[in-house]
């Protein structure tokens, strides 16, 4: 690979996961206020107040942070990415600037109302205000990811006189079925980390002791929305995404399974290490015929290995794409496992009182993350050698005019810079949390019941 190309490629990466780790969690945790806020106006228990009046502080902190380190991927599509942006830039940029117009002003206007708007407002409208934040953080995410779609299936383009792209069909290019399949996939995985960060802080809180009735109400509605999203992350989406990739990009399919050799009744490697000189995967251990199953819907099918495609077309990187698909999946099948048994706890009565499973689900705070960051870099690797698939190559997107030094440069000024705001973000949180949610007493026309507390 080129050595400014490679540079180019390892700046944008750093930038970009350094960033989604904040939009993740904004997008997870918004629906939470938006069902707290709900709860409060519905049964009137002050509760579900404290927990929005908290979760709120962080939400901001979390979207803040968010907005400083997304601007300079925006600036990179031009300093470094000349070459793709005068090419798509006609397509991608449409959806950018939605995202930026009619989405992160509707999630940027309201989160200021959210935090501190609550007596001005009144219930309802802080209700409509958390609707609203929430509503924009995931639409945002639709147009951002309408244009990651884009890149993997293009959709509803022309090829203009200047030998640019250009928008065909806007309905098709919004409408992208993969950015359909891929936004459920995303944003179920998003709910994940949400989960984890609320359950994890109700661990915390009930192993020290401290604010119980916040700490049983972030631990229950956290293991069990944990739950859901998990589910949903595996099945529907996360099938529905493999079987998308296995119609439209079969040499990524084969390059995520390490397989070499087509054939029918293709098994499903559980373990096993890609030998991309020998082209094979050393000590398999497969479950016969399930991938041909899950990529395409029957055990029979003819699934196509790698070398059925020219090796020029094979992704960069075969090892680091088997091994982020492979990890992340299993990832989110412990995923599955731990928030299945939190919940059997919790219908036993024992959630609370389990101490070795609340350090679990403490721990396991950053594993979301993880996970979110390994599945995207299996749609990225995957997507390799293509900036836009079967159209343009990543080779031809980056910007000349701009060396490896200067690169160098200033990706090591990045990592100082996000180093220093990753460490104020960390002290601003746990300032917030060594606070805790206000201990307002519970109005007396709304004693909390005991059936309440079976509810998230």
């Amino acid at each position: 690979m080129d050595e400014t190309l490679f540079w180019n490629r390892i700046q944008f990466a750093f930038t970009i996961v350094f960033h989604y780790l904040f939009p993740q969690l904004t997008m997870g945790l918004a629906w939470f206020l938006v069902y707290w806020k709900w709860r409060a106006l519905r049964v009137g228990d002050e509760k579900y107040n404290q927990a929005v009046r908290f979760w709120g502080k962080i939400f901001g902190l979390n979207f803040a942070v968010g907005v400083v380190t997304g601007i300079p991927m925006e600036f990179q599509f031009g300093t470094n990415w000349a070459g793709f942006s005068k090419y798509a830039g006609g397509v991608i940029g449409q959806t950018l600037a939605m995202e930026g117009m009619f989405a992160f002003f509707l999630e940027s206007a309201f989160i200021g109302v959210l935090i501190f708007g609550e007596r001005r407002l009144g219930p309802r409208l802080h209700f409509v205000a958390a609707l609203a934040v929430a509503v924009g953080s995931w639409t945002s995410a639709y147009f951002i990811i309408v244009t990651n779609a884009f890149m993997q299936h293009p959709v509803g383009y022309q090829l203009e006189a200047d030998r640019s792209l250009g928008i065909a069909s806007l309905g098709a290019y919004l409408l992208n079925p993969w950015a359909w399949v891929q936004f459920a996939h995303n944003q179920t995985a998003a709910l994940v980390t949400g989960s984890f960060v609320v359950a994890a802080l109700g661990a915390f809180y009930t192993l020290r002791g401290l604010h119980p009735m916040q700490a049983r109400l972030y631990l229950r509605g956290g293991t069990l929305m944990g739950l859901i999203a998990s589910l949903l992350a595996a099945f529907p989406t996360g099938d529905q995404q493999a079987k998308m990739v296995g119609k439209h990009q079969p040499v990524t399919l084969a390059a995520m399974e390490g397989r070499f050799v087509g054939g029918p009744m293709a098994g499903e490697a559980v373990i096993g290490q890609p030998n991309v000189a020998a082209r094979r995967l050393d000590n398999p251990i497969e479950v016969p015929g399930a991938l041909s199953f899950l990529a395409y819907g029957h055990f029979g099918t003819f699934v196509h290995g790698l070398e059925d495609f020219p090796k020029d077309q094979w992704p960069d990187n075969i090892e680091l794409l088997y091994y982020s698909f492979h990890l992340m999946v299993t990832l989110g099948t412990i995923f599955i496992l731990l928030m299945g048994y939190a919940t059997f706890q919790r219908w036993r009565g024992r959630l609370e009182s389990t101490n070795w499973l609340l350090w679990v689900l403490m721990l396991s705070l950053p594993f979301p993350y993880i996970a979110n960051t390994l599945g995207w870099m299996t749609a990225e690797l995957g997507r390799q050698p293509w900036l836009i698939y079967g159209l343009f190559r990543t080779s031809e997107g980056y910007s000349k005019v701009v060396s490896s030094g200067d690169t160098v440069f200033t990706l090591i000024g990045f990592v100082g810079l996000y180093l220093v705001l990753g460490l104020l973000f960390l002290g601003l949180v746990g300032r917030e949390i060594s606070h805790g949610p206000a201990e307002e007493a519970l109005s007396a026309k709304h004693p909390e019941e005991p059936h309440e507390e079976l509810s998230p």
